[in-house]
C-alpha cells in the first residue's frame, strides 16, 4: 500500500471508532461499510464476505450495459491473441534464420 492508502485506512477507522478530531464516519461503496450486528446475523446468516456489505465503487460516467462491455474486451482479447501470435511466428523464423 502507498503511504496515501494507509492514512485513508487508519482515517477511516479512526473516524468510524468516533476518536475525536478523526472527522464523521461515512459507508464508501467498495471501500467501507460499518454493518450491525443484527444484519450480519439476519439478512446475511452470519456470512462475512466483505463484498456483501461494502458492494462495489460506483463508476461515474461507466453506463455500459454489462454484456456490451464483455462483448468489447472479448474481441479485445481475441486481437491480442491474434497479434501474440504474430509476433511468436516472427520471432520463430528470426531465431530460424540464424541458425539456417
Amino acid at each position: 500500500f502507498s503511504g496515501e492508502e494507509i492514512a485513508k485506512i487508519a482515517n477511516t477507522y479512526h473516524a468510524w471508532r468516533g476518536e475525536k478530531n478523526a472527522g464523521e464516519y461515512i459507508d464508501i461503496a467498495g471501500f467501507c461499510k460499518s454493518a450491525t450486528a443484527n444484519e450480519i446475523a439476519s439478512v446475511h446468516s452470519f456470512v462475512l464476505t466483505p463484498g456483501r456489505y461494502v458492494g462495489a465503487e460506483d463508476m461515474a460516467g461507466d453506463n455500459v450495459p454489462f454484456d456490451e462491455e464483455v462483448s468489447r474486451l472479448m474481441s479485445q482479447l481475441q486481437e491480442h491473441f491474434r497479434e501474440s501470435k504474430q509476433l511468436e511466428e516472427a520471432i520463430m523464423q528470426q531465431l530460424q534464420g540464424m541458425f539456417s
